[in-house]
């Protein structure tokens, strides 16, 4: 596999969840290729120093979410990208993260001009 797979300890999120976002997001941005072999839950789970419980519980996420799919004696690899449901994906994430953003923005008494103007400065940082 060509990419690295960091574990932070101190980052509150569960280490599958973090093994299940790093794989999902080089999935997503194209890093890992259409039938790309990823490393065997064994053989992560000890780079990694966890158990091999925990990397078992991220791929089976990521194949319960048509992200790699296992060929039995052979490995898991990644999936061919439905555009479509990728899509759906990060639209579902992106309502959460407004809907959290709108909690945010009433507890501050901000506009929906300010949050407007805010999303548009953030936006124009990232070209």
């Amino acid at each position: 596999m060509s990419i690295y797979i960091g574990i932070d300890n101190k980052s509150g999120a569960p280490i599958y969840d973090q093994i299940y976002s790093r794989i999902k997001s080089a999935i997503i941005s194209g890093e890992l290729a259409e039938d790309e072999m990823l490393p065997s839950i064994r053989n992560l789970a000890r780079d990694l120093r966890i158990s091999v419980i925990t990397t078992k519980r991220a791929y089976d996420e990521l194949e319960r979410e048509g992200f790699i799919y296992t060929v039995a004696g052979k490995g898991c690899f990644v999936a061919k990208k439905n555009v479509e449901f990728l899509r759906e994906q990060n639209l579902r994430e992106i309502e959460r993260h407004i809907e959290e953003i709108a909690a945010l923005a009433a507890a501050c008494a901000l506009s929906t001009d300010d949050i407007i103007e805010m999303v548009k400065f953030e936006m124009e940082g990232e070209k």
